[in-house]
């Protein structure tokens, strides 16, 4: 009888498969899908590889929020102004500005204001972190290992002349490699199925019925072969889809933001055509 011990490892199954030394990145990322169609590794783990590869090429412009979508706020609020920014935007950390986005001169974590809802002693110019400068030229690898090693997680981006470009944060570059990020709460634990977020895009479980997406989108899709929009993706393209794979149906742009070996999650859709009314019911993010 076969004895499990005396089976190779996993890491040793790879090393071997890499026995080869490839020359190029082409013959890596070859030799890699080589071992998932063996099943050497699942979906996600070739998904991180290969994200963890193509950061290495990209740069902070190619990732970094612009200026024009920055949310920011001004020193001269008052706490109970910049809290209605923080509950408008659900995020954790802003750029503090003067007289303009060029003129920042910190970063408010929004968990520092709680200091002064409890009523202690507060000064926002006192209670900003320091706000580190980056240049749109910086490469995603080295700005991940900096984010590391200053436990930073916001950097401003700034262009050739000093004026300021945009913003990065470490969850941006993650993304690169992991896929999206749900930040401040997990999309899977709603329970709204079919969610608006930010920038105007549908964030929609993948179990959402076809008559539930139909209503919310206005389409007609036929739920005679499949049931849910996960399905319906699946049937158009054939197969299961890959994470951040794009497909266009019937005037939608549908994006796959998780997915694994198995099934898929999450979806972004994104609408090149006025929805109807009855998609105003799904919930903003």
């Amino acid at each position: 009888m076969d004895d499990p011990s005396s089976r190779p490892s996993l890491i040793e199954r790879l090393s071997a498969l890499l026995m080869r030394e490839p020359e190029d990145r082409e013959q890596l990322l070859a030799l890699l899908h080589g071992a998932f169609e063996r099943h050497l590794m699942d979906a996600d783990a070739l998904s991180i590889i290969e994200g963890a590869l193509a950061v290495a090429d990209m740069a902070v412009r190619d990732i970094m929020v612009p200026r024009a979508q920055m949310d920011v706020v001004d020193i001269n609020q008052s706490p109970e102004q910049i809290v209605e920014i923080v509950l408008e935007t659900a995020h954790s950390r802003f750029p503090a500005v003067g007289e303009s986005k060029d003129d920042v001169l910190g970063i408010l974590l929004a968990k520092d204001l709680l200091r002064y809802f409890a009523g202690k002693e507060f000064d926002l110019r006192d209670t900003l972190r320091p706000a580190i400068f980056i240049p749109e030229s910086k490469r995603l690898n080295v700005l991940l290992r900096e984010f590391r090693a200053s436990r930073n997680h916001m950097a401003i981006v700034v262009d050739e002349y000093g004026g300021v470009a945009g913003l990065v944060t470490i969850e941006d570059v993650l993304e690169q490699i992991v896929g999206d990020i749900e930040d401040e709460y997990d999309f899977d634990e709603t329970a709204d199925n079919i969610v608006r977020d930010n920038t105007g895009r549908y964030r929609v479980k993948a179990v959402t019925e076809i008559d539930d997406f139909n209503t919310a989108f206005g389409t007609g899709f036929s739920d005679e072969h499949f049931d849910t929009v996960g399905g319906l993706v699946i049937h158009h393209l054939g197969r299961l889809p890959k994470r951040n794979e794009v497909v266009s149906i019937d005037g939608l742009r549908i994006q796959v933001l998780r997915a694994d070996s198995r099934r898929v999650h999450t979806l972004l859709v994104d609408s090149q055509k006025d929805l109807p009314l009855s998609a105003s019911t799904a919930a903003d993010a």
